[in-house]
Parts: C-alpha cells; structure tokens; sequence
C-alpha cells in the first residue's frame, strides 16, 4: 500500500506542520469530512467491521472465562477489547429494552387470557359425588379456588361477574345433586344469588365514586430536614402512585391498561440510571473487603464493571431464550424442554462465574475467596434490593 508523504502540509486548525495523517498538536485528521456518499458508505462498514472484532473478541471471555477480560485489562492489554465501561453500558441497556419487551408480551397474554378466555372450572366432582358429605366438600373445593382468585384483586370486572355467576351455578349444581340424593338442599349465599345481575350496577356505583363522592385524600409529604422543593417533589411523586394504583384497580380496561403501561414504562426508565449508582456501591464493598490487597478504588471499579457486564450479559440471553422458548412451544412443543434447561444452565453458572472470577482476580485461597463471596454478595443483595424498591416506586410515580 502506498504510503502518504505530509512533508510541508500544515493543519487547516492549527496551522501546525502535519507528521503524519493526525496533528500532534491538536488531534485534528488531515482528511476532509466533505466526501462522496461512497466514501462514507466505506467509512461506515469500516467503523463496524471494527467494532464487530471488538465484540469478537469480548463477549465470548467475559461469558465462559472468569476474570479474563479484567486480568488482561490490568496487563494492558486493552486495544482488542471493548472497553469495560463502554461494554457495561451498551450490555446494559440492551438487557433493559429486551426485559421491558418480554415483561409487556407476558402482560399483554396474561390480560388476554383473563379477558378473552372464559372461566374453566370442574364440577365432575360434585356430579359424581355418592354421598351429600362428598357434595359439600367438593363444592368447598371448587369455591375456594374461585375465592383464591377472586382475592387477587388484579383481575378485570368482567372475570370477577364471571366468577360470581360461576359461584351461582356451583350452587345450583350441589343442590340438584343433594335432591337426587335425598338429601335437602343448601341455601344459596344472598351475595352469590344477587352478584350475577348486580355486577354492572356495582361498576357504576365505582365509577361514580371515582368522580370524586369517594375521592382519596391526596398524599402530602413533609420532612422538616428537607427543602420545600423536596418535600413538594416526594408530595407530587406520592400523588402520582396514588392515581395510578387507583386506576390500575378501579378503572376500566383503557384506564387499567395505560395505568399498567405508565408503570412499566417508568419502571424500566430507572432501572438503567439505578445500575450505574449501585456499580460503583459494589466496587466500594470490594474495596472494604480487600482493603489489604492494596488495590486502587479503580480496579476494583473495572472488576465491577466486568462483573455486571456479565451479568446483564446472562440476564439478556436468559430473556432472549424465553422468549424463543414462547415463539417456538406452540409449533414445536420439544424445543422448550433442551431451552428450559439452557436457562436453568445460564442461572446457575452466575454465582460460579463470579465466585471463580473473584477468585482468580483478588488472589486469595477459596475459604476466603468464599467467605468474602458470601459477605460482599450479601451486603449487596440488601443494597440492590433497596434500590431496586426505590427505582420502583420512582418508575410508578410517572
């Protein structure tokens, strides 16, 4: 390849002698951005082409080899690898968007199954049933079920009318089998006789509750340490939740469904954000714990980096696997069986990853690369889950 000469050529930003194709002085290229779409089509799948064996070369170490990428990182061996900060971002967001779009195509089936599936229960039992002692266990049995559900509170008003004129007709049938069995009849619970015809007058009388006879008292908090701006933030955050938790149980399907989705959406806005707080909390207990080791804060940062990069890593394929898993079960139901166990494989390979990359990285035999394990892990488990309260209750505060 033919090699450029800059001898005499100035930069067009400084005004400094070029040595080479970049000025030393002010880091400016001596190539002109104003070029042909070809050109930057070439530039384009260069940028790429290199950037792909970045990823080549890094993701399959940091999911199969421990404490590889961190090790070369501190040798200095760095150029052939995505940079550990970079590398956690990208992973990390990614992970996120994949999550969020799994966890709306599991709302979104399971309201469809509530919505659109009808009630199924079994009343064999009860038909079959010899004796009346038989009849009113097996209707027992099947009323708690539909009482377990009905207390959940999060199914929609058209699945509780079913489940009330379902009440209604298990009753029915117990007593149809009690009179053929010589036996009398039980009385029918006034709040199942009544339930069936009085569901859409229940649904009006909330409705009109909702526009403002039965209006919640809105949240106002105060803490005297705080400014006002704080407090009259936290008060607005508080009203928000309230509203929207209201919505998402009292109000119709539209009401029900965009309160869920501005949860959601929330939610998973603040779970990136939280994870960049919670990496440098984790290098801080890595640093307490190994205090001796005489490691500077930053290592230990790059190890946490690493270490969530994995993490994210397993979680994002874990995700893209069940959701495989879902596509592929109803067209070939085998699939998911060797995907399950690929799942429980990524799950349990966690914790070893980073036990074996602790390990091989802070040097110290495995009692005490346990023991600290242990220690750093549970401490985090704490901090993370505080974190992830709050993360939560800020993303249902949209």
């Amino acid at each position: 390849m033919k090699e450029l000469s800059f001898e005499g050529t100035h930069c067009a930003n400084c005004n400094a002698p070029l040595q080479g194709e970049f000025c030393h002085h002010c880091g400016q290229s001596v190539h002109s951005v104003l070029k042909p779409v070809h050109g930057m089509l070439e530039e384009a799948a260069e940028t790429l082409l290199h950037i792909d064996g970045r990823i080549v070369h890094t993701l399959p170490p940091l999911l199969l080899k421990p404490g590889f990428l961190t090790l070369e990182y501190f040798s200095g061996r760095r150029m052939r690898y995505i940079a550990p900060f970079r590398l956690m971002f990208v992973i990390c967001v990614l992970t996120f968007f994949v999550c969020h779009l799994a966890v709306e195509h599991a709302a979104h089936r399971f309201d469809q199954q509530l919505t659109r599936a009808p009630l199924v229960t079994t009343s064999d039992e009860i038909t079959k049933a010899t004796t009346p002692s038989q009849v009113r266990a097996a209707l027992k049995e099947q009323l708690d079920g539909l009482h377990t559900a009905e207390e959940t509170g999060v199914l929609p008003p058209n699945v509780v009318a079913q489940i009330k004129q379902k009440e209604l007709e298990l009753h029915q049938q117990a007593n149809q089998r009690l009179i053929a069995l010589g036996a009398a009849p039980m009385p029918a619970p006034v709040a199942s006789v009544g339930a069936a015809a009085s569901v859409s007058k229940t649904l009006d009388t909330d409705a009109a509750a909702d526009d403002g006879h039965d209006e919640m008292k809105p949240i106002h908090i105060s803490i005297s340490w705080l400014p006002d701006m704080v407090n009259d933030r936290l008060s607005a955050m508080g009203a928000h939740i309230q509203a929207n938790v209201r919505s998402f149980k009292h109000g119709d399907a539209t009401a029900r469904q965009e309160a869920k989705q501005r949860m959601l959406d929330g939610i998973f806005s603040e779970l990136p954000a939280t994870m960049f707080v919670m990496i440098p909390v984790f290098a801080v207990l890595l640093k307490l714990f190994y205090i001796f080791r005489r490691r500077l804060y930053m290592e230990h940062l790059i190890t946490a980096l690493h270490s969530h990069a994995f993490l994210f890593l397993s979680l994002l394929l874990t995700a893209l696997i069940g959701m495989l898993s879902t596509w592929l079960r109803p067209h070939a139901a085998w699939v998911g069986y060797p995907l399950s166990w690929l799942q429980a494989i990524l799950m349990l390979w966690m914790p070893v990853y980073l036990l074996i990359m602790q390990k091989r990285i802070y040097k110290q035999g495995w009692f005490m690369t346990g023991l600290k394990f242990w220690f750093v892990g549970w401490c985090y488990f704490w901090l993370l889950l505080t974190a992830l309260v709050i993360a939560a209750m800020l993303g249902a505060a949209q």
